[in-house]
């Protein structure tokens, strides 16, 4: 910690950049949205769905879980990197990735979705469209861009032929 006119500043060292980076991943982004959807149905349990709630909920975490453990099989069978940020050594078209750029996100927003129907944390439906901007911002964009760096045109016909989300 350094004194700067009079206000306390601190001074991020290499060892504090490297934690924030992995922490700054999309499964604890997951966590951190999940962990608040399932605080507000504790805090406020004001509303409920109903009984539907638990078999959509559980058929969205379901789904959820299948598609990413797929797309997940899909960049090991391909040898390419399965972490953000890291650059592809292969652009992936086929299973899964024929139907949406980002089944992992995708899969991640239909868990969170079921979460939030699960628990009746009915205020923290809003939550599913603002992680759905933070995995765009945050993932999202500079993947596409490392993807259209690589491989071009690949890409551009890939991208304008299958839909980010669904």
């Amino acid at each position: 910690m350094i004194w700067r006119d009079g206000c306390n500043y601190w001074r991020i060292g290499e060892e504090m950049r490297f934690l924030l980076k992995w922490l700054d991943l999309p499964p604890i982004w997951l966590a951190f949205f999940g962990v608040t959807a399932w605080g507000q149905s504790r805090l406020l349990p004001a509303f409920s769905f109903g009984k539907w709630a638990d078999w959509v909920g559980t058929a969205l975490v379901g789904a959820g879980v299948l598609i990413a453990v797929s797309a997940i099989l899909q960049f090991f069978g391909n040898r390419t990197s399965v972490i953000p940020r890291r650059t592809p050594r292969t652009l992936i078209r086929t299973g899964i990735y024929r139907l949406t750029r980002n089944p992992i996100y995708l899969a991640d927003a239909m868990v969170l979705g079921g979460l939030i129907l699960r628990w009746d944390a009915v205020l923290s439906v809003v939550l599913v469209p603002v992680f759905m901007a933070v995995i765009h911002r945050r993932f999202i964009k500079g993947e596409e861009m490392r993807i259209r760096e690589e491989f071009g045109e690949a890409f551009d016909a890939y991208a304008s032929r299958v839909r980010r989300w669904l």
